[in-house]
């Protein structure tokens, strides 16, 4: 876990990356002071990667009304800030694009979690492949999108990457998983279209495909492009589900992504997560082997001993640590020292390792 990983021309001084967490502390898709801190902090604290969470390509593209957006120039500063304060401490900065699809137009998590009722002026109409809702907390019908709704929405990732090229970021992930509108292009619990976009698995892959190539035509070689995606849902048809999944990965690799970020599809609410520690890495390591691309996960791996051996028994090439770095944004160095780690491995900003490694109880009088 504290070698170096190079992919492209990034190198990443260990293989800990802090994957997107929402804060829902936009307004109108602008980046705030919360988020200046709040990225400044978790890349000091050793991570290598250092990912800003999900941005909306799109208005309507957004989770919620306090969602990142990248949709125009004036979000691009602050997004630019974030960036160089990350990298001023040594890490990778990197960003999520996204659209939300069917799960957009919702209240924050903390009030509520459900959809905007249709007419509340603070919400908007959702858009997804079909006119299929995702059911419990959000039951709101989206509507299905035309030919040109998908070429725009298409066109709007584009956009987004050359904004956040030209932001500074050195690290793009495209937000296919988690029921969002990628997602939900590749699912048959949200895709219900019989023509070119849905029914067989090639045409429910198209819009990712697509998608993948356009941005890939803006998006610098030299620097990693990137996708999460739910590669099984845990809704009973699963060895069909991953099958697809790895197939589809062996795709975006041809078309020139370079790490799958390898998720949970989280397209149906009647799924039945196994929810332990590093779960996903059996799943993780079989998209590695056989589509042959770079993978990282994020569900289960905050454990420096569960992350550490995903690593080295060639499960994960990066592991992704979230909650555990917002308890403690030195999770790193907590983890080196957990795991016997030579003092070198020890990424602490010159403050703090003065009084850290100098110091310790006993020769404080």
């Amino acid at each position: 876990m504290f070698e170096p990983l190079t992919i492209k021309g990034v190198r990443l001084r260990n293989r800990i990356g802090v994957p997107p967490m929402c804060q829902y502390m936009a307004q109108d898709g602008l980046a705030k002071d919360w988020h200046y801190t709040h990225y400044a902090m978790l890349a000091r604290g050793g991570a290598a990667l250092v990912t800003v969470e999900a941005t909306a390509v799109s208005p309507e593209g957004r989770i919620t009304p306090a969602c990142l957006g990248l949709w125009n120039d004036a979000q691009a500063e602050p997004l630019a800030a974030i960036a160089q304060s990350i990298r001023q401490t040594g890490a990778i900065p990197g960003i999520q694009i996204g659209h939300a699809g069917r799960k957009a137009s919702a209240h924050r998590p903390w009030e509520g979690d459900d959809h905007i009722p249709a007419g509340d002026a603070t919400g908007w109409q959702p858009i997804s492949p079909s006119e299929v809702a995702f059911g419990a907390h959000l039951d709101r019908v989206p509507q299905a999108m035309s030919l040109d709704d998908i070429q725009r929405v298409q066109l709007d990732f584009v956009a987004a990457a050359r904004r956040a090229r030209d932001a500074g970021f050195e690290w793009l992930e495209l937000h296919f998983a988690h029921g969002y509108l990628g997602q939900s292009f590749s699912s048959t619990h949200a895709n219900a279209r019989d023509d070119a976009y849905g029914g067989s698995f090639e045409n429910r892959s198209r819009f990712l495909l697509d998608t993948l190539r356009a941005v890939r035509r803006v998006w610098p070689e030299r620097l990693p492009l990137t996708a999460r995606f739910g590669v099984i849902e845990y809704d009973g048809d699963d060895e069909r589900t991953l099958a697809e999944s790895i197939a589809l990965a062996r795709q975006f690799k041809a078309e020139g992504l370079d790490l799958l970020s390898v998720s949970v599809g989280f397209s149906t609410p009647k799924a039945q997560v196994p929810w332990g520690p590093g779960f996903l890495g059996p799943v993780a390591a079989r998209v590695r082997r056989e589509a042959g691309i770079p993978v990282s996960s994020a569900w289960g791996f905050e454990d420096p001993a569960v992350a550490e051996a995903a690593i080295a028994q060639g499960q994960l090439d990066l592991a992704l640590v979230g909650r555990a770095h917002l308890a403690n944004p030195h999770w790193p160095y907590a983890a080196a020292q957990a795991l016997g780690q030579p003092r070198a491995a020890w990424v602490l900003p010159p403050p703090y390792a003065h009084w850290l490694e100098r110091y310790r109880p006993s020769d404080v009088r």
